[in-house]
């Protein structure tokens, strides 16, 4: 079992650090598709420097490497028992080696266990087949596309798009909508598996079920193939483009599959993910436990880029903004009132990195730094320490929206002068943003490499008793880059977009399929 150990170690690292061949395709059909010369543009041009990055430095691709869950098909006799240990053991590895980030955590205490281990994490599906080889497979969700999975029960009404009934053109209406909720809180450009009957629980099932099929397959199932080639050809026409930035490419693949249901119901469940897809597979020896082929062909075999100069084009059409402001910490409001949505900020100096349980713990009490004309980042980095310190493996944004109940208090609170995440935030942070003369930045989410790069320091951290992701880490940065899209005069390019996708979205209310 030693050997069956290592090879599902090797199997996590691979899918943690290095996006699989279908994907990277997929990606440079995207970025073929929009125009470079725009903010969607530049973003995909940093996905693609990201991706070979993490490749380079066997460093994970995103910081949030998600809820690590397996499917393993095992010969008739094999030791599931034995075979859990081994995946259980690779996990704490992983983790503790920084190709993992710790995601388990407590959700009554909120205390994170440090190794990805605990109570239903890892995911590990079992089921015997009658082939002599135990075929396994990995996929890694993040957080953020994670919330933006979405389950309809039909007959229901869905905005803009008017009924969707127990038909084919409701499922399309129900994928449409899908896709519009989304915006760039889940990572646009993404994929999205989709589930079409089961239950409650096995229409979720089903949708993740579709993410293990090859961006590239052709669906057995006429009316499926139809359907997903539909969603393909129109989900771009939303407009909402990479990290919601408005743009040609919002889609870069969708999977359908169907199962039986109860009369009484009919759910279609929607299961997104980032464009940082990463799922991976091998088939192991069951004799010896050593890898006999990788399911998925590697992204080592497939280039980001196709030569050299297509990198020197990208780079020669890369958007330019409004203006490039560098901003050095801590920030003056007259700095800041001077931004519009569209500026490229590059910001020198310390930040602080904050998520969920720090926000909520700074509602009621004192910071323990000062944070007047201060940076927070919304991130929860991937950390490592030896004999020098405290050092960042990942370090890309997290999903803003969830911190919107605390935001515009804390701005107000301490003085804060830019909030960095992705996503955007609402109302009520932007009316603190106007008032208090505050900026929100958008990084280039899952972009974890490339923002670990601009940090080139660990000043201290706090709360570590939050765990690694939500502790509060002082962070020495140099060069980090991100585009203003809510500004301190009212202005949000997250509300324009939303807006404007939405009414694109009625233009597809009127029944396609019969």
């Amino acid at each position: 079992m030693r050997q069956f150990e290592q090879s599902v170690y090797e199997l996590i690292v691979e899918t943690s650090t290095n996006l699989p061949g279908d994907v990277r395709r997929a990606v440079k059909r995207g970025t073929l598709a929009e125009n470079q010369a725009t903010r969607a543009g530049l973003a995909l041009s940093t996905i693609k420097t990201n991706i070979k990055m993490a490749e380079e430095q066997i460093s994970p691709i995103c910081q949030d490497t998600g809820m690590p869950t397996f499917i393993v098909h095992t010969p008739v006799g094999a030791n599931q028992i034995e075979m859990k240990k081994g995946i259980l053991a690779a996990i704490q590895r992983a983790t503790k080696e920084g190709k993992l980030r710790p995601n388990s955590v407590d959700s009554l205490t909120g205390e994170n266990s440090g190794d990805n281990l605990g109570p239903g994490t890892p995911v590990i599906h079992f089921e015997q087949w009658e082939e002599n080889v135990v075929d396994i497979r990995l996929i890694l969700k993040g957080g953020g596309c994670e919330n933006k999975n979405i389950q309809y029960s039909l007959p229901t009404e869905l905005e803009a798009l008017g009924r969707a009934g127990r038909d084919l053109d409701g499922i399309r209406k129900c994928i449409l909508h899908a896709i519009y909720q989304a915006q760039g809180q889940g990572c646009s450009a993404g994929f999205i598996g989709v589930g079409i009957g089961g239950d409650r629980t096995t229409g979720y099932e089903l949708a993740k079920q579709q993410l293990f099929r090859s961006t590239e397959d052709v669906n057995p199932v006429e009316e499926l193939r139809q359907l997903e080639e539909y969603i393909m050809d129109n989900a771009n026409k939303l407009g909402i483009g990479t990290m919601g930035f408005g743009g040609e490419v919002t889609l870069l693949g969708c999977k359908i599959g169907a199962a039986n249901r109860l009369p009484a119901s009919f759910f279609v469940s929607v299961a997104y993910n980032c464009w940082a897809f990463r799922r991976q597979g091998i088939a192991i020896d069951p004799a010896s436990g050593e890898i006999m082929n990788w399911l998925y062909e590697r992204g080592s075999e497939v280039a980001i880029e196709d030569n050299e100069s297509a990198v020197a084009a990208a780079a020669e059409a890369a958007p330019k903004a409004n203006q490039e402001v560098i901003l050095h910490t801590p920030v003056t409001e007259e700095q800041i009132r001077s931004l519009r949505v569209g500026d490229v900020v590059v910001i020198k100096g310390e930040m602080h990195t904050g998520r969920d349980a720090l926000h909520k713990y700074l509602m009621d009490h004192d910071a323990p730094v000062d944070l007047n004309g201060a940076v927070i980042y919304h991130c929860g980095p991937v950390m490592l320490k030896d004999e020098q310190g405290w050092h960042v493996k990942a370090a890309g944004p997290t999903t803003s929206i969830r911190e919107e109940p605390y935001q515009g208090d804390i701005i107000k609170k301490f003085g804060i002068r830019a909030v960095i995440g992705k996503g955007g935030m609402g109302k009520k942070t932007l009316a603190a943003l106007k008032e208090h003369g505050g900026v929100y930045l958008n990084a280039i989410g899952g972009a974890a490499q490339y923002y670990a790069e601009c940090i080139k320091k660990v000043n201290g951290v706090d709360f570590m008793e939050f765990g690694i992701p939500e502790a509060m880490w002082h962070l020495e940065v140099d060069g980090f880059a991100a585009i203003v899209t809510m500004d301190s005069h009212g202005e949000s390019l997250h509300e324009d977009v939303e807006k404007s996708s939405l009414e694109k979205l009625a233009a597809f209310k009127e029944p396609v399929f019969k």
